[in-house]
C-alpha cells in the first residue's frame, strides 16, 4: 500500500472532504491559555457551556483520546454552487420583509452530514488497514478547539475575525478533527497572515471585533440571533440589521473569500431557506411551534428556537425602516400588531420595539391599546420605550 499519510489524505477527499491536513497530538498549551483569559475577560459571556473545564480537556487530545498520537483535521464547504460567491448586500433591503440567515444555515445540519462522512472515513481506513482504528472525530459541537488544530496543521490560518481562512477555499468551511492514535507525520502549519487588511474589523455594524483576533461575543450579531435566549439589548437591535440566523458580515468582506472554490462534494441544500439565504419575516411571525419544527427539522436554525426565530423576526421587521422615506408594508406591521397578541412575552416585547420603529398611526395605535392591558412587566417596559421611540420619530422638526 502507498505510504499511510499520502492514503489518508486521498481517501479523506474522496470521502466528500475538500481539505485534509495532519497534526500530532501534543496539548494546544498556548490556545488553551488564550480561551481561558477570554473566559475571564468575559469575552465567552452568555454561552454557559464555554467553560474553564471543557477548554482544558479539548485541547489535551490525549484526555480526548488516551494514547492519542495524531489528529487529522478535515475542511468540509459549505457553500452552494448555485449560489454566487461574491460578497452579499449586507445592508437591510427596505420594505421587502425579508431576513437573512448565515450561509452555513442554508444547508442540511452540518454536523450530520460532516459526522456521516467522518464515520465512513474511519470505516473506510479500518477496511483498508485490516485492523482495528482508535479514534475520535469532533465537529464544532464537542471540547475539541477546532480552529487550533486547524491552524497548527497548516489546514488554514487564524483571521483577524478569528474565522479560519484558507488559501482554496476562504473561510466558507466547515471543521473537522478526528483523534486517532495512528502515528502520522504532522504538515507545517502556514505562514501566511492577514498583513495589514482590516476590513472585518471596520465592516462589523456591532464593533464586535474589539482587537485583531479578538472577538466579544455579546456584541457578535450571530450570539444574539443565536444562542441568546432573552431579550435583545437596545442598542444592539438597530445594528442587527435583516438578520435573523448568524451574520456573514465579516465573511462577506473578507478578500480571501473573493475566490473561494466550491466543494467536491455539497451539503444538501436546506428547502426550509429560499435562494441566497432570504426568508420572509411576516411568515416566521405566523409559525407555530409544530410548523416551525417541521420546517426547520434537519438544520442548524433549530438551534434558535421559533422563540428565537420570532423574536428576531420582529427585530428585522422594525429594521425595515429607512431614512429615504420608504415606509415598512403594511404586512409587516400588521404582522407585529398581531405579535403583540402572542403567548410569548419575548416576542410582545420585541414586538413593541419594531412597531416604534415603525411608528405608523396604526403601530401606535396598538401599542397603546397594548399598554392599557398588558400584565407582564418586561413587555410593559418595552412598551413604554417603543411608544417613547415613536414619539420622537413622529414629532415635527423644529425649526
Amino acid at each position: 500500500m502507498q505510504d499511510l499519510k499520502s492514503h489518508i489524505k486521498t481517501y479523506a477527499i474522496e470521502c466528500g472532504f475538500d481539505l485534509v491536513r495532519i497534526t500530532g497530538a501534543e496539548v494546544f498549551a498556548e490556545d488553551r491559555d488564550v480561551a481561558l483569559a477570554r473566559i475571564k475577560a468575559g469575552q465567552m459571556d452568555g454561552l454557559s457551556w464555554y467553560t474553564e473545564s471543557r477548554v482544558r480537556r479539548g485541547t489535551n487530545p490525549q484526555e480526548l483520546l488516551p494514547g492519542a498520537r495524531s489528529i487529522i483535521c478535515l475542511g468540509l464547504s459549505y457553500l452552494n454552487p448555485v449560489e454566487p460567491t461574491e460578497p452579499v448586500k449586507t445592508a437591510t433591503n427596505p420594505g421587502t420583509n425579508q431576513g437573512k440567515v448565515a450561509r452555513y444555515a442554508r444547508v442540511k445540519d452540518y454536523h450530520r452530514a460532516m459526522k456521516r462522512r467522518m464515520k465512513a472515513f474511519v470505516r473506510g481506513l479500518e477496511e483498508t488497514l485490516k485492523t482495528s482504528v482508535g479514534a475520535k472525530w469532533y465537529v464544532d459541537d464537542g471540547p475539541m478547539l477546532d480552529r487550533a488544530a486547524a491552524a497548527r496543521s497548516g489546514l488554514g490560518w487564524f483571521g483577524k475575525s478569528t474565522n479560519i481562512l484558507t488559501q482554496t477555499h476562504g473561510s466558507w468551511l466547515l471543521l473537522g478533527q478526528i483523534v486517532t492514535d495512528l502515528e502520522l507525520e504532522p504538515d507545517t502549519p502556514l505562514k501566511k497572515t492577514c498583513g495589514s487588511c482590516v476590513r472585518c474589523i471596520e465592516d462589523c455594524p456591532t464593533g464586535a471585533i474589539i482587537a485583531p483576533y479578538v472577538v466579544d461575543n455579546a456584541r457578535c450579531i450571530s450570539y444574539q440571533t443565536i444562542e441568546n435566549r432573552g431579550a435583545i439589548p437596545l442598542e444592539m437591535r438597530p445594528l442587527i440589521g435583516d438578520w435573523v440566523f448568524g451574520c456573514d458580515i465579516c465573511q462577506d468582506v473578507c478578500p480571501v473569500n473573493l475566490k473561494s472554490g466550491i466543494p467536491l462534494q455539497p451539503i444538501q441544500k436546506a428547502d426550509a431557506v429560499g435562494a441566497s439565504g432570504q426568508v420572509d419575516l411576516v411568515e416566521l411571525l405566523t409559525l407555530t411551534e409544530e410548523e416551525f419544527r417541521s420546517r426547520f427539522q434537519g438544520t442548524s436554525v433549530m438551534r434558535a428556537k421559533r422563540i428565537g426565530l420570532q423574536k428576531n423576526a420582529c427585530v428585522a421587521l422594525g429594521n425595515q425602516k429607512t431614512e429615504a422615506g420608504v415606509p415598512a408594508p403594511k404586512t409587516a406591521v400588521t404582522a407585529l400588531i398581531a405579535a403583540m397578541k402572542n403567548d410569548e412575552p419575548l416576542i410582545r416585547g420585541h414586538a413593541a420595539w419594531a412597531l416604534g420603529q415603525i411608528a405608523t398611526s396604526d403601530a401606535v395605535s396598538s401599542l397603546e391599546q397594548s399598554l392599557g392591558s398588558e400584565t407582564d412587566e418586561y413587555v410593559r417596559e418595552e412598551i413604554q420605550a417603543a411608544l417613547k421611540q415613536a414619539g420622537l420619530r413622529t414629532a415635527p422638526t423644529s425649526n
